[in-house]
């Protein structure tokens, strides 16, 4: 046996999980207290998403063991509930990985696993994969299962929903598993309820209450009554009459860490046909103390010492989501007006002292990005100023809102988006490559991307004061160290600043150059000090564009009269509609004469890894850039 495994003995010898199910059901508590502490060992050697995927190891065995993966399909929301799912399926050596360049991807994804039935990143989506699959499998004749695991509160988007008003129509198989782990119902749980989930998934109601209907078909107002009694004696122990009303049978809710109850309650469930809903209740990073006490903190871990009670911290450093968050709680001071609003990322976001300072003012929506932009446009029709804190491939999703109810309307409406970029180990669902792109069409709009801490700042006082539509992107983590001002300034619209002028001649005579051409440098956002640093080497001249939208012309113009003949677009989103886009129109309007590169995004969509690992990939590195450059 792997010695580092001699401490599991029965997850060493669980390859998959066929491998799972040859045990007896007495084994599986023991497999599940094996599976959490390997989570822990593992996680905190490595760092990852840690007490989401604590809190489901019990119903994780427990699935597995009873239901045919991957015949029968498992899909989970949200993924980072997934690492042990991953543990059992045969991946269990390779989690130490996760999230590293080349490692385990961080959520499921079809490519890495058959049991990966699903790729996952963003929420509420299991629901509408689940019946996908579950109408395909009616469809073709196969009898397998399919099975919707929605948690850490996934269940507030719109789509969730839309997903179970549409499954009670098409009378497919689908069993949904609320996985509710903010014990706002934990004293509903129990050994009644355990008891009353136990009876009302089994045989004998179920055949009850379906022969019941057919006796009492041709008797509608007994009927009704019956239905009537049903359901409010259901509402009067159980939460579960709203999911009844949309076509569900509900059961629950259940204690999800004891095996015994999830066994007997899904064993049953198996057997019963049309939509299923079962409700468990579950704790967020159960087995290991501190993250029980704090699962907000523990969410996504860095590497740290299991036997300590709190994480490392290591020296601070402010973010651009700090900048934004002292910039919320600066302008809300000096104007009423401000109202800030997330969808679920307070904490992302930077909001908390903004929530504390300014609680009445302070509107987190849940997971429905769809619903936070349009709460603003209303806001804003009556006078107010919303800010939208919202992350870049989160915003994706409310892009319709975005375009019709903001822009269309020209609403004053601030969208401060952060994780603009590549951002690491969350890998392609969470880059942010696209915003550029997707917002550079909207009319209406202004956009601004930050190159460095103070930028940031005085952008989003930019964007504060424009009257209409207005975004400032910034990326993850923290910048160059660039000091910032405490009084604000605004940036005239359209209006790049100059960071470097080249010396070289328009026939680079002057000074030993790479190429025998005068280059300029067009940065948009964050790898300014990228461009500076190739820019050294062939002494070229850089711009920080500051503005996607409106384009700063005059500084390309000025650019063409003092001949420079190469010009270079630099942005971390994607090239295909990008800032490099935007110069290119103008370029041929103009009919420039001399050579273009866009350096950005490649037309990919790029995996999870170290941030310097995929900027080199991507060739967003000086070295990458001067290679171009030599290349023409």
């Amino acid at each position: 046996m792997n010695a580092k495994l001699s401490h599991y003995p029965l997850l060493a010898a669980i390859a998959s999980p066929e491998d799972l199910r040859q045990l007896d059901a007495s084994q599986l508590p023991q497999v599940a207290k094996e599976v959490r502490q390997y989570l822990i060992d593992t996680i905190s050697r490595c760092g990852g998403h840690f007490a989401a995927g604590l809190g489901t190891v019990e119903l994780t065995v427990a699935l597995h063991y009873l239901f045919d993966t991957p015949k029968d399909r498992i899909v989970w929301d949200v993924g980072h509930q997934a690492y042990p799912h991953k543990v059992l399926t045969g991946r269990r050596d390779r989690l130490e990985t996760i999230r590293q360049t080349d490692g385990l991807h961080p959520f499921p994804v079809r490519s890495e696993s058959e049991y990966d039935t699903f790729g996952v990143g963003h929420s509420s989506t299991s629901i509408s994969a689940a019946l996908g699959m579950a109408i395909a499998a009616k469809q073709k004749g196969d009898e397998r299962q399919a099975i919707a695991v929605i948690g850490d509160g996934a269940m507030t988007a719109g789509m969730a929903f839309e997903a179970m008003n549409h499954a009670a129509d098409v009378d497919a198989n689908l069993l949904v598993i609320l996985n509710d782990n903010d014990m706002s119902i934990s004293e509903n749980v129990g050994g009644l309820n355990n008891y009353l989930a136990k009876i009302l998934s089994g045989k004998f109601y179920s055949t009850i209450k379906h022969g019941g209907k057919k006796v009492l078909q041709n008797m509608p107002a007994i009927s009704e009554w019956a239905h009537r009694v049903e359901e409010h004696m259901k509402g009067m122990m159980l939460p579960g009459t709203l999911f009844e009303e949309l076509g569900f049978n509900y059961i629950g809710p259940i204690d999800g860490h004891n095996l015994d109850a999830l066994l007997d309650t899904l064993t049953n469930m198996k057997a019963l046909k049309g939509p299923q809903f079962l409700h468990i209740v579950t704790k967020k990073g159960k087995g290991y103390t501190p993250a029980e006490n704090d699962p907000i903190a523990y969410h996504g871990v860095p590497i740290f010492d299991p036997k300590d009670d709190k994480l490392p911290k290591g020296k601070k450093k402010i973010t651009y989501s700090n900048i934004f968050g002292e910039f919320l709680c600066d302008i809300a001071e000096k104007d009423p007006r401000v109202l800030g609003i997330t969808p679920a990322m307070r904490e992302g976001s930077d909001m908390i002292e903004f929530s504390r300072q300014y609680r009445d003012r302070y509107f987190d929506v849940g997971i429905a990005e769809q619903h936070s932009v349009t709460l603003a446009a209303g806001m804003a029709c009556e006078g107010m100023k919303p800010v939208v804190a919202i992350y870049s491939s989160f915003l994706q999703r409310a892009y319709d809102q975005l375009i019709h109810d903001v822009a269309l309307q020209n609403l004053d409406v601030l969208f401060a988006i952060d994780r603009g970029g590549l951002v690491g180990g969350d890998g392609a669902t969470h880059h942010g490559a696209y915003d550029l792109s997707y917002l550079r069409c909207i009319p209406n709009m202004v956009i601004m991307a930050a190159a460095d801490e103070n930028e940031c700042r005085q952008m989003l006082y930019t964007g504060y004061h424009f009257e209409g539509p207005a975004a400032v992107r910034y990326p993850r983590g923290t910048g160059p160290g660039v000091s910032i001002e405490k009084n604000f300034t605004k940036i005239p619209l359209g209006q790049s600043r100059t960071m470097r002028s080249s010396s070289l001649t328009s026939d680079g005579s002057t000074k030993d150059s790479a190429t025998n051409k005068k280059v300029a440098i067009l940065s948009f956002g964050a790898l300014l000090g990228t461009a500076l640093k190739a820019a050294e080497t062939i002494d070229a001249s850089v711009i920080d564009m500051r503005f996607i939208k409106p384009l700063d012309t005059q500084v390309i113009d000025q650019l063409i009269a003092d001949g420079h003949s190469i010009l270079v677009t630099l942005e971390e989103n994607a090239v295909q509609g990008g800032a490099g886009s935007a110069v290119n129109e103008y370029l041929t309007e103009c009919q420039f004469n001399g050579q273009v590169i866009n350096l950005g995004i490649p037309d990919r969509f790029i995996e999870h890894g170290d941030p310097n690992d995929l900027l080199q990939r991507c060739g967003l590195t000086a070295e990458a850039i001067l290679d171009r450059i030599n290349d023409l």
